[in-house]
């Protein structure tokens, strides 16, 4: 639409006609030498009433847009639920409408306390703490009474005269109107120039006023927003950590109603029962626990009859599978809120592994695989070393120190053990002996203690495992937290045994095998497993590998031939 045939509004009609009077004043001067003096005292009245029209046009266009600038305001402020953004876009608005030096928001806290909670400027800058200064009597005042105060000059008010911060701070144009909502007060609106006097009329406080109005609304309604998003976010998280602990507690639980069905079970029980939970949860403790119910009835009855809880009930039976199992029972009644019994808590575990392993587990601790410490009688073992042929693998993670670098130190251990547990696991699956770790490296070796005729082939296995187990974590950790690994092989003989005291022995291998092997990993690539021409030999038949390089090494008078393991045959 062009500008000819563009409808006008009574604001542009207005300000056309002010603009026609001003005109016709003008050419009424021009004329005024020319004409009798009873036309001059006419053309006098009608330039005043020109003028009084022209002021009338003035007042309704500054009015009018007020009144636009305050709708587009009310949009703004309540086009958001966070409280800081409503907060800011309020104190912007505030000093733009009423053309303030600086303008700041108080609003009642938990203890009834009016706070200072944003101070903004006319360039739309945040105050400084240093500059939080407002007349504590004009705030008072508004308060107190709940109207709205303007003042035009501060320091000759006589309602402020003597007011320490007006006269400290040289206050001169002030305006504070109060933030209600249904009545009741929440804070209120300051704004004040330091420079200018008379900068405040009327016109700007029932502005404020009527902007007040929008913005305490908007205000408690961020207020609420933010209170539910906290209560919901607190309510999510005690959900999750009971969710959490009550997936991670070792021991199996299992609750059951006053029909002995059972109604939840999780993950540490699934284990010990060897089921799902699908097969558990809807059905009898009889059949669930067929194997011990026998022996578990007359206990479960006793717990009923005197609604007390049994603790450390031990019951053993013979698996096919599993030989001589032990289990323990800690048995509880299941009370709602009322204290009223509706049911049964079980917490069950299973014995049966650590009965086996306490006496090797104060030997080796976590050094050794499972399946090597069954093999072993600790009381045979003395101190000293027997020399053996053994494979030796070292496995480092690659960019772990670049990565510590942007991390927080929790993180950092997190991500770490991350790795070094897929590298362990995967040594103790070819039942591997694990010396020790490293820092963010692991060394290990196989056929000691208990002789293994394909160790070699075991080391590779695990190498090519670490890599699986790595891809594996690549798919459940950020971009950033993919690190590579490094691998070096290498076979010969070797002096093992325990070296130490009485009190605190190490299991460990010393040779120059086991530090060609250290080299031949410094040495590797990313996500590369080397291994020497020693170790290649042993495993041609089952692995595909191709040369690599000939490698010099500190204290070798010949390059070392390494190869880059790609696979199974």
């Amino acid at each position: 639409m062009d500008e000819q045939t563009r409808p006008t509004t009574v604001p542009d009609q207005l300000l056309t006609l002010g603009m026609q009077a001003g005109k016709i004043r003008a050419d009424l001067e021009a004329a005024r030498l020319k004409l009798p003096k009873n036309i001059i005292g006419d053309l006098r009245y009608l330039e005043a009433t020109l003028s009084h029209i022209s002021e009338k046009i003035e007042a309704f266009q500054r009015e009018h847009n007020n009144l636009l600038a305050l709708a587009n305001v009310g949009q703004v402020i309540n086009s958001s639920l966070e409280l800081d953004e409503v907060l800011t876009i309020v104190m912007d608005n505030i000093v733009r409408l009423t053309k303030a030096e600086r303008g700041f928001l108080m609003l009642r806290n938990e203890q009834g306390e009016m706070v200072t909670s944003m101070g903004r400027n006319w360039e739309m800058e945040s105050i400084n703490s240093s500059e939080l200064t407002v007349s504590k009597s004009v705030v008072g005042r508004v308060i107190s009474t709940g109207e709205p105060l303007v003042t035009t000059n501060a320091q000759e008010d006589q309602r402020f005269m003597g007011q320490e911060s007006i006269v400290a701070f040289n206050l001169r144009s002030i305006l504070c109107v109060p933030l209600k909502v249904k009545n009741d007060l929440i804070g209120v609106i300051y704004a004040d120039n330091r420079i200018r006097a008379g900068i405040f009329a009327e016109s700007e406080r029932n502005l404020l006023v009527a902007f007040a109005n929008q913005a305490a609304v908007a205000i408690e309604n961020a207020r609420l927003f933010s209170s539910l998003k906290h209560t919901l976010e607190e309510v999510t998280a005690l959900k999750n950590l009971m969710d959490n602990i009550f997936a991670s507690i070792a021991s199996g639980v299992i609750t059951a109603d006053i029909g002995n069905q059972i109604t939840l079970t999780n993950r540490a029980a699934e284990t010990i029962l060897g089921c799902d939970a699908i097969d558990i949860v809807g059905h009898l403790l009889n059949d669930t626990l067929a194997s011990v119910s026998k022996e578990l009835e007359p206990h479960l009855m006793e717990m009923r009859e005197t609604d007390k809880a049994i603790a450390d009930l031990e019951i053993s039976y013979h698996s096919p599978t599993r030989g001589n199992v032990d289990w323990r029972f800690n048995l509880s009644p299941l009370k709602d809120a009322g204290q009223k019994t509706q049911g049964v808590a079980i917490v069950l575990d299973d014995l049966t592994e650590r009965k086996k392993l306490e006496a090797q587990r104060r030997l080796f601790e976590r050094m050794v695989s499972p399946a090597v410490i069954e093999q072993l009688d600790p009381n045979s073992l003395q101190l000293g070393g027997k020399r053996t042929d053994i494979t030796a693998l070292f496995a480092d993670i690659r960019g772990f120190t670049t990565f510590s670098e942007h991390q927080q130190p929790e993180q950092l251990v997190k991500i770490l053990n991350l790795y070094l547990a897929a590298m362990a696991e995967a040594v103790l699956a070819q039942e591997g002996t694990i010396d020790k770790f490293m820092g963010d490296a692991i060394m290990a070796w196989f056929n000691a203690p208990i002789p293994q005729p394909d160790h070699t082939l075991r080391a590779v296995k695990t190498a090519l495992l670490i890599r699986e187990s790595v891809e594996a974590l690549y798919k459940v950790l950020p971009a950033e937290a993919h690190l590579a690994f490094g691998v070096g092989i290498h076979c010969g003989d070797a002096v093992l045994g325990l070296i130490g005291t009485e009190k605190r022995l190490e299991y460990t291998a010393i040779s120059d095998s086991v530090n060609t092997a250290k080299r031949i990993q410094e040495n590797s690539a990313r996500n590369q497993i080397l291994i020497s021409r020693d170790a290649y030999e042993r495993v041609k038949n089952e692995v595909n590998a191709k040369f690599h390089a000939e490698m010099s090494m500190k204290g070798k008078s010949r390059p070392l031939e390494v190869f880059d393991v790609l696979g199974l045959k």
